[in-house]
């Protein structure tokens, strides 16, 4: 029979370490939070329409090559 663990980690230990991580966290104000959050969306927008932009002009481009 193998032996038991001699120190098996605390699931205290680990709520109580995780808690005093979380207290250490600076959260965001709800203007920064939804300012941020309208940056975020905007960009990915943008770069959606841009990455749809550059697909339809070589898909154009294929089109005009190999008709």
């Amino acid at each position: 029979m193998p032996p038991a663990a001699e120190n098996p980690p605390a699931a205290s230990g680990f709520v109580g370490s995780t808690v005093a991580e979380l207290r250490k966290v600076v959260w965001p104000s709800r203007q920064q939070l939804f300012a941020e959050s309208v940056a975020v969306i905007l960009m990915v927008t943008l770069s959606a329409f841009a990455i749809a932009a550059i697909d339809r002009f070589y898909s154009w481009v294929n089109a005009q090559v190999f008709r």
